[in-house]
């Protein structure tokens, strides 16, 4: 039996696929196009319409998401808009590298590199930075809270007065130059490796622009929702977008979006640091595997790099879902045991 065009059993994949992809976007600022291409390429989806349906559902689940994180203050605009701007500068140098890559013939082979060192990377980063957060927390009890909101290397940054210098809506103020060059950098890298770049844009904005994490996952999306709208235009009007699977997705994505967004201010950063890195790590075994498979010219490879990849996106929703329906527990508890007390 089908239905638009799709087995039951697919449906069912890319509605409950897009939930999970969702929670994960809403709570890291990252669009999940490193999940949903390669998921679709492992269909048996043409390589233009993977890319195109994956920019396609970025950007409507950063519009859920970015209105999310508006409605409890996580969004800097104006370090947002700047960021677009340098980050579209960047894309456009990082399109243009990779067809001098190609007309080397190394295209793949560099892109494919610089994937898994920079997830393995960022995801080493992070669990670097939750050891560090419970060493302190050991070391000094709850004392200091306020500045392990932005990491030391963040507030080393901040330290130095490179005018002209920027208010961020957070707290403290951030180089016009620090901002160029992050968000620049980010761009250059996602137009190399043909990705949102939400799993760098938002690490670069914690670590090198120096924002609490929950406002550098808010301006990350609100940062890539005009790219995401742009790469969907382009893709759509070669009609590489396939609306079916998008709809499907968004479904999925438009509760879970929410949830992932709402949980960042449940969830304890270390816990958010913690899952951020794991994901991370595994996400860039996953792609080793995948660029092995297609070294060895073996389908068996390229399964297992994808059922990693996706298996541990699913592990790590959950982990959040667990730790929200834990803090709701919590906080009806506590409402029903203060009545009583005030009797």
């Amino acid at each position: 039996m089908e239905f638009l065009g799709l087995s039951l059993p697919l449906l069912a994949l890319f509605v409950s696929f897009g939930f999970m992809v969702g929670v994960l976007f809403g709570f890291f600022g990252m669009g999940g196009s490193f999940l949903i291409t390669p998921t679709l390429l492992i269909l048996d989806y043409p390589a233009s319409v993977a890319i195109g349906s994956g920019l396609a559902f970025y950007f409507g689940t950063s519009v859920i998401a970015v209105l999310k994180h508006y409605d409890v203050g996580q969004v800097d605009y104006k370090l947002g808009a700047i960021l677009f701007v340098v980050l579209s500068i960047g894309i456009e140098l990082g399109s243009r590298l990779v067809f001098g890559l190609e007309a080397l013939g190394i295209a793949n082979l560099v892109t494919g590199i610089a994937y898994v060192v920079l997830l393995a990377g960022i995801g080493a980063l992070f669990l670097r930075r939750a050891s560090k957060l419970d060493d302190e927390d050991e070391a000094e009890g709850e004392d200091d809270v306020d500045d392990d909101e932005i990491p030391a290397v963040g507030q080393k940054i901040q330290s130095y007065n490179v005018p002209p210098m920027i208010n961020l809506t957070s707290g403290g103020r951030a180089s016009l130059w620090t901002i160029g060059g992050a968000g620049g950098s980010v761009g250059l890298i996602s137009g190399l490796i043909g990705v949102g770049g939400g799993f760098i844009r938002m690490p670069a904005i914690y670590y090198l622009i120096g924002t609490p994490l929950t406002a550098a996952v808010g301006t990350s999306l609100f940062a890539g929702l005009f790219s995401g709208a742009f790469g969907t235009f382009t893709y759509g009007m070669s009609g590489s977008v396939d609306l079916t699977v998008v709809s499907l997705l968004l479904v999925g994505s438009a509760l879970g979006a929410r949830i992932g967004s709402a949980a960042t201010t449940m969830v304890e950063e270390d816990d958010v640091i913690i899952y951020f890195g794991i994901m991370m790590v595994l996400a860039s075994a996953g792609i080793a595997l995948s660029e092995l498979a297609n070294w060895l010219g073996t389908g068996a490879l390229d399964l297992v790099s994808v059922l990693l990849l996706v298996g541990s996106s699913f592990f790590v929703a959950s982990m959040i879902l667990y730790q929200v329906i834990q803090s709701i527990g919590a906080a009806e508890s506590d409402a029903r045991a203060t009545p009583d007390g005030g009797d």
